[in-house]
Order: C-alpha cells, then sequence, then structure tokens
C-alpha cells in the first residue's frame, strides 16, 4: 500500500523547517523527476513544448526547459507570463541560457512529440478561464505524448473537473500521491502515475496518513496450506436468492471458486450447479451471509440475521430501511455502486445528495458515512473503488471499463461473502475480493466489450 494525502504543500513545508531544504531544491527535484523521464522516453532533438502557469508549477515547467535545453527542441510558452517568486526565479535563469519564450498564440499545431502541461498545479480551487480553456482545448488535440506535472490541468483541490482538463499519458505527481488524482472523473486524464520523489526518500518526506492506495502484491489469496482438512474447515456461505435469481446464483458460483467449502442457495427449488446446496432455511452452520444481489421485493426476514453472522449486504438491501438495524455491527460490509449510496446517506440522516453531488466529491460522503458508522465497512463502487472503516481509507483504481457489465457486482459480494465465511476480516474482505475483482478482470484477453460472468469467474482460478 501507499500513502495518499488530502494536500502536500504542509508536507513540503515540513522539509524546508525540519531539514533545511528550500523551495528551490524541491523544485529543482521535482523537474529533474521529470526530465529523468523525458530521457527515457523521447529520443534527443525530437521537438517538446512546455506550457507553464504562472505559479509554482509553471516554475517546474520552466526548470524542466532549462534542463531539456540544447538536447531538444524546446519551446517554452508563458501564457500568463511569471507572477511567483520562483516562477521570475527560473524564468531569469532559463533566460541566461538563451532560452527564448515561445509568445504565438493561439499555439501553433506543430508535430511535437512531447507536450509538458504545467499550467496548474492540484491546488486549483477555481473554474478555468476562456483562455485556458482554449489553451488546453488546444493541446489535447495535438498528436505528442502528453505529460503531466504534478495533475493534469483542469482538475481542482478535490479531482472535479468543471469544465476541461488536459488529458495525460503520465502524470508525474510530485512529493507524493494525492486523493485528487483518485476521482472517478479524473481516470480519464491522469492515465499513469508516478510519484517524484523532491530530494529525500519518500519515507522521510511522508507524514501519518489514512488514506492508501491499494497494490498487487495487496491480494493474499486464500491459499490452502494446510492438509489435516476437510469441506467444513473452509466455511459455508449462504446466498440468499432474490426475485431476480440470475444475480444470487452468480454471486454463489462466484463464491465457491474462491476458496469457501461450502455454499448454499437460500431459495426455493431452482437450476444450480450440484456442487451449490439449496435451501428454504439457514444451515445451522453456516459462517457468512451474502443478501442483496437480485433480492426486488422480497420480504425482510429476520431470522436470518438473529445469529449475528458476518454480512456482506449488496443492492436492493440497501434501498430497504430494515439494514438500519444492521449497521451498529462490526462484522458486514456494505457495497453499494453510487445511487445505491446515495439512498443509504438519506436514509441514516447523512446527506440528501445526487449522484452528481457524490461524484464531485466521494471521499467526503465516503468519510462521512464511516465516521457515523465506524464498525461497517463500506465498499463504494465506481471507476476507482473506494474502502472505508472508521478513519481508515483503501483506494482500488485497478479498475476497467470492461467490468461496466450486468453480473459484475454480483460476482464482488460473491468473492467478498467467500472471504467472510472463511473468517477473514470484514475490512480484509473487502480488500481481497475487490482486489481479486478488478484483478481478474485485468488478465481477461478478449476485447474489453466481450467479458461477461462466466469469463470473468474463470479468470479468478488465474490470480
Amino acid at each position: 500500500m501507499k500513502k495518499v494525502f488530502n494536500e502536500v504543500n504542509s508536507l513540503d513545508k515540513r522539509c524546508y523547517v525540519k531539514f533545511n531544504l528550500t523551495e528551490d531544491i524541491l523544485m529543482e527535484n521535482a523537474a529533474n523527476r521529470m526530465f529523468d523521464f523525458v530521457k527515457k522516453k523521447i529520443k534527443k532533438k525530437r521537438k517538446i513544448l512546455i506550457v507553464a502557469g504562472a505559479g509554482n508549477n509553471g516554475a517546474d515547467g520552466i526548470v524542466l526547459a532549462r534542463l531539456l535545453y540544447l538536447d531538444y527542441d524546446v519551446k517554452l510558452y508563458l501564457p500568463y507570463g511569471a507572477k511567483s517568486n520562483m516562477a521570475k526565479l527560473q524564468l531569469e535563469r532559463a533566460s541566461l541560457i538563451g532560452i527564448k519564450i515561445t509568445k504565438t498564440y493561439p499555439l501553433k499545431t506543430d508535430n511535437y512529440s512531447l507536450i509538458v502541461d504545467c499550467l496548474f498545479g492540484t491546488g486549483l480551487n477555481r473554474e478555468l478561464d476562456e483562455k485556458s480553456q482554449k489553451i488546453i482545448k488546444k493541446l489535447n488535440k495535438m498528436d505528442g505524448y502528453k505529460l503531466a506535472c504534478d495533475i493534469p490541468s483542469g482538475i481542482d483541490s478535490k479531482g472535479f473537473i468543471n469544465s476541461i482538463a488536459f488529458k495525460a499519458n503520465r502524470t508525474i505527481t510530485m512529493g507524493a500521491l494525492k486523493k485528487s488524482l483518485y476521482s472517478d472523473i479524473a481516470k480519464d486524464y491522469v492515465s499513469k502515475i508516478k510519484v517524484g520523489t523532491l530530494g529525500v526518500s519518500s519515507k522521510i518526506y511522508n507524514t501519518k496518513s489514512d488514506c492508501y492506495l491499494l497494490e498487487k502484491k495487496d491480494l493474499k489469496l486464500p491459499l490452502r496450506d494446510l492438509k489435516d482438512t476437510h469441506k467444513g474447515t473452509f466455511g459455508h456461505l449462504a446466498v440468499i436468492i432474490g426475485e431476480k435469481k440470475g444475480a444470487g446464483k452468480i454471486s454463489a458460483k462466484t463464491a465457491l471458486k474462491f476458496g469457501v467449502g461450502l455454499v448454499t442457495a437460500i431459495t426455493k427449488d431452482i437450476n444450480l450447479p450440484n456442487s451449490i446446496m439449496q435451501s428454504e432455511i439457514l444451515p445451522l452452520n453456516t459462517t457468512a451471509i451474502a443478501i442483496g444481489m437480485g433480492l426486488g421485493t422480497l420480504e425482510y426476514r429476520s431470522e436470518l440475521f438473529d445469529k449475528r453472522l458476518p454480512l456482506i449486504i449488496d443492492a436492493d438491501m440497501i434501498y430497504k430501511r430494515e439494514i438500519l438495524k444492521l449497521l451498529d455491527r462490526d462484522n458486514i460490509v456494505l457495497t453499494p455502486h453510487p445511487k445505491e449510496f446515495c439512498n443509504l446517506l438519506k436514509i441514516t440522516n447523512i446527506e440528501d445528495i445526487t449522484i452528481e453531488q457524490l461524484q464531485k466529491d466521494r471521499f467526503k460522503y465516503v468519510e462521512l458515512f464511516c465516521k457515523k458508522y465506524p464498525n461497517v465497512v463500506l465498499l463504494l463502487k465506481g471507476a476507482n473503488v473506494l474502502i472505508g472503516q472508521n478513519k481508515k481509507l483503501y483506494i482500488n483504481s485497478f479498475g476497467i471499463s470492461a467490468l461496466s457489465f450486468g453480473g459484475s457486482g454480483d460476482i464482488l459480494s460473491g468473492l467478498v461473502g467467500s472471504l467472510l465465511a472463511q473468517g477473514y476480516s470484514p475490512i480484509d474482505s473487502a480488500i481481497g475480493g475487490s482486489l481479486a475483482h478488478t484483478l481478474s478482470a485485468l488478465k481477461y484477453k478478449g476485447a474489453n466489450y466481450s467479458l461477461c460472468p462466466n469469463d470473468l469467474i474463470k479468470q479468478i482460478k488465474k490470480l
């Protein structure tokens, strides 16, 4: 896992005070991280356009121009001049070695091999003016490889885009990862993200954080390393089959592929694989319950919850007010999509918001819910999955558009439910199930529009 921060200005200032590292030193290191990338990516003498803003993000771009000068055909464009003290200093240095400022506006669409966006950093807290919008629109139309410094310009401090944003092929973010890089809307603009260190190791630069970016190595598969076992050793998941029976069937089939020893579908007689048992009552040796997938208007059955077994709650169950009776427990995982989460926020009297409002600040509303219900594990689905419990927040950024199909969420419920039934904690079940879900999709070799439930379930055994 990697630490993620709301902002890094305070971390920069800590470097100035505690380690006697100046703003100048940090800026030189920021530019050097971009320079290292450019050297590996772009052949010498190729055309490079650097568009720099008036503040310190622009100053990073001016330093980069100085480092690249003469080895590359560099054009430095400052649409707003240099206004911050560091921008003025760096411009003076660049001028002294002979760099000329490109004043052409609108920009010419020359055959640039690289376009570097240094207009605005992560501190953007306003809508872009018309001139900035036109510049970014022009840059997006250019054919060269696109590199963003810190964050693509147009993405604000909360990760939202009000009008337009630079569409990068690579983002080198300075110092540490920021939450604004992981909003759903930002995902199509940041592309691959790399952290640029600023003169000290990340272990020194970073301070405490309760937010983490999940990595592939954080997936802990339920490998069986015991020899003296039987099917009951690995848990028994009960899947509640609702009105839309296909959803529950998908969850049950998935769970059995992810290590749980027994799966029982709670339903009247339906067509299921022979390996999945059926019952109208909860088996005595049940170790976890999955409910909500395709539940529809099926009545709430309180006897299913009397034993206070671990629960994975999804979809239709999240719309039922009876869920309020369960939120005091410390062994449940909720897996809503944005619309379901908005309803959950409303019935819990946290906020009454639209999906659009939620998507503008997903972190805020996840944190509000987790503050009110600190024992519950919340997994908010999206382009970037957010998993929260109490003050801790985890980001799964491996989601891809191939997962946007009916049944995808049912598979996730089966994965989480399987781990719960095997005795994993709710937070470990949510993290493990979410990573297995997204990483299985990444292993799929077919066209990204062709992934369907059976394809994804087959990928689980290849993790």
